[in-house]
């Protein structure tokens, strides 16, 4: 377990770093407000893992797939989701049987599915426009 940290946005590929070499779990579920930094943190992370591709938010498509260098990430939003059962119509079983890295943003909208999951947590809080607080939590 990572403690808590505060930390500048230019160390944020450091955080990272220390993210994946401390993760128990493919599965990171990420908490904080809109406008805490969960999507930049991820960017960096699926950089880190190394990736080149142009990461974005899933918000409208609920889930976004990068290569790489091990295999794929799967980069969830699930802010949008009505309820639980929209999530079972996309198969998120088949995701969460994947082996990938799986990054789920907005996790409470799933929480009854990801009950008995192994998963990571991270959140993040913004403290001004350029440091950030997180509390990274392994199982």
């Amino acid at each position: 377990m990572l403690n808590t940290r505060k930390f500048q946005l230019s160390e944020l590929e450091h955080v990272a770093k220390d993210i994946l070499e401390n993760a128990t779990s493919k599965t990171i579920l990420f908490y904080g407000e809109m406008g805490s930094g969960k999507t930049t943190l991820i960017k960096t992370l699926v950089k880190t893992l190394g990736s080149n591709e142009d990461v974005s938010s899933p918000t409208f498509s609920i889930v976004n797939e990068y290569s790489v260098v091990d295999g794929l990430v799967y980069h969830f939003d699930f802010y949008r989701l009505n309820d639980e059962e929209e999530a079972y119509n996309f198969g998120i079983e088949d995701y969460l049987e994947s082996g990938a890295w799986l990054f789920i943003e907005w996790p409470d909208q799933v929480k009854n599915i990801l009950a008995n999951e192994t998963c990571n947590r991270i959140y993040i809080e913004s403290l001004d426009a350029t440091t950030r607080a997180l509390k990274f939590l392994t199982n």
